[in-house]
C-alpha cells in the first residue's frame, strides 16, 4: 500500500492502482482508515470532568445498586430510599449511567418464563386413535344463562364417540364422561390419544390422573393458537350453522332433546366431505369398505350402459383418508440436482439406511 502512495503522487492514483495489480476503492478505503487512526492518536487524552464520581465512589454505587436489599429495586426508588436514610450516592441518572455500563440496565427481578410450547402433531390412520374433546356454549332462556355441551370426537371417521349437556363446567364431570367413552369403545392401554385445548377442564388434575390410569396419551393446543383443535371447533359450527338450531334453548330438557335428535343424525345420516361423504358411523365401525364398493358397482353400470358419455374412462368413487393429522409436518424441501432428479436437500447424498449409491432414486 505504501508503494502505491509514493506511485500515486509521480504518476496518479488510477496508472498506480493499475500498475501494481491493486484494486482503487481498497486503496482510498485503507488511506482513509489510516487518516483516522492518525487523528485519533494525535487527538489529547480527554480529561475527567471534575463533577464526575471517584473510581471508589463508582464502585460504591454500583455495590449498593447490587446489594440484596436493592437489587429488585429502581434506582429512583434505591434514591429515594437513601435520601430518607440520610445517604446521598448520586443523581438518579448516574445510577442509569453506571448501570448501562455494565450492561445491566435491564428487568433484574427474578420473573417467570414462559415454556416454549411444541405445536402438536397428532396421526390417525384408524379409529379410536386420536380423540378431540372441547365444550360449548349453548344460550338459556334469558341473558347470561348457558348450558355446556361436553362433546369428544375422533378425527379418523368424525364420529362423536361421546357427548353430554351440563349446567356449569367441570373437571369431575368431564373425567366422568371421558371415562364412560373409553369404555363403551374398549379403549385398551397405550392405544389412544386425547386432545384438547388449555380450557381449566382440559387442564385439570382429575381429567389428567384419569388419562394416566387409563392408559391415555394427552395432548394440548397451544396457547391462543385456535388450529391446534380444527375438529372440534368445525364440529361446532356444524351443530350451530343448521337451520334448525334455535338462537336460546327454553329448558335444559329443550337442549337435551335438540342434541338427543342431532347426534344420531350427524353420526348415522350426515355425509361428511372430510371422509369421502361417508357418514362417520360407516368409517367408525368398518362398514365404509362396503359403500365405496357399492359407488363402484353403480358407476361400473353406468359406464358400460354409456360409456361415451365418461369419456371412455370408468369413473372411480373417492375413497376415505389413509390417514388423518392435526397439524402435518411441513414437508422437507429437495434440491434439483445437475442432472434434474430431485434430492433431499438435508440428506447430502446419505439417508439414514445407508449412502445414495444404496437407495433407489426417484425421478
Amino acid at each position: 500500500m505504501e508503494n502505491a502512495e509514493v506511485l500515486g503522487k509521480m504518476v496518479g492514483v488510477q496508472p498506480a492502482c493499475e500498475a501494481l495489480g491493486l484494486n482503487r476503492a481498497r486503496y482510498y478505503r485503507t488511506k482513509h482508515r489510516r487518516q483516522i487512526v492518525e487523528v485519533q492518536e494525535k487527538a489529547p487524552l480527554r480529561l475527567r470532568p471534575p463533577l464526575s464520581l471517584t473510581d471508589g465512589e463508582r464502585r460504591e454505587t454500583l455495590d449498593i445498586l447490587r446489594s440484596d436489599r436493592f437489587m429488585d429495586q429502581a434506582p429512583a426508588t434505591v434514591y429515594a430510599t437513601l435520601l430518607e436514610e440520610g445517604h446521598y450516592l448520586c443523581s438518579v441518572r448516574t445510577m442509569y449511567r453506571i448501570l448501562t455500563k455494565e450492561d445491566e440496565v435491564r428487568e433484574r427481578r427474578a420473573q417467570k418464563r414462559h415454556p416454549t410450547y411444541t405445536k402438536p402433531e397428532l396421526l390417525a390412520t384408524g379409529p379410536n386413535q386420536v380423540w378431540t374433546w372441547d365444550i360449548t356454549k349453548l344460550k338459556g332462556p334469558v341473558k347470561w344463562t348457558y348450558y355446556y355441551l361436553y362433546v369428544i370426537i375422533d378425527i379418523f371417521s368424525r364420529y362423536v364417540v361421546g357427548w353430554m349437556i351440563a349446567t356449569r363446567e367441570s373437571a369431575e364431570l368431564a373425567k366422568s364422561l371421558i371415562s364412560e367413552t373409553c369404555a363403551k369403545q374398549g379403549i385398551q392401554r397405550d392405544q389412544l390419544t386425547v386432545h384438547a385445548d388449555r380450557g381449566s377442564s382440559m387442564k385439570s388434575k382429575p381429567v389428567a390422573l384419569l388419562l394416566v390410569d387409563l392408559g391415555v396419551t394427552k395432548s394440548h393446543s397451544r396457547p391462543y393458537v385456535s388450529n391446534d383443535n380444527p375438529f372440534s371447533e368445525a364440529w361446532f359450527k356444524t351443530l350451530k350453522y343448521r337451520p334448525d338450531f334455535p338462537e336460546r334453548f327454553g329448558s335444559m330438557e329443550d337442549a337435551r332433546a335438540h342434541c338427543q335428535a342431532f347426534f344420531p343424525w350427524y353420526n348415522g345420516e350426515h355425509r361428511h366431505s372430510g371422509i369421502a361423504m361417508l357418514t362417520p358411523e360407516s368409517l367408525h365401525y368398518g362398514d365404509a369398505e362396503r359403500v365405496i364398493k357399492a359407488r363402484s358397482d353403480t358407476l361400473v353400470a353406468a359406464f358400460d350402459a354409456h360409456p361415451q358419455r365418461f369419456k371412455g374412462r370408468c369413473p372411480i368413487p373417492e375413497g376415505p383418508p389413509k390417514e388423518v393429522w392435526i397439524n402435518p409436518p411441513k414437508p422437507e424441501k429437495s434440491v434439483v440436482s445437475p442432472e434434474g432428479m430431485g434430492v433431499d436437500s438435508e440428506s447430502s447424498g446419505k439417508t439414514e439406511a445407508g449412502s445414495a449409491e444404496e437407495q433407489p432414486v426417484k425421478g
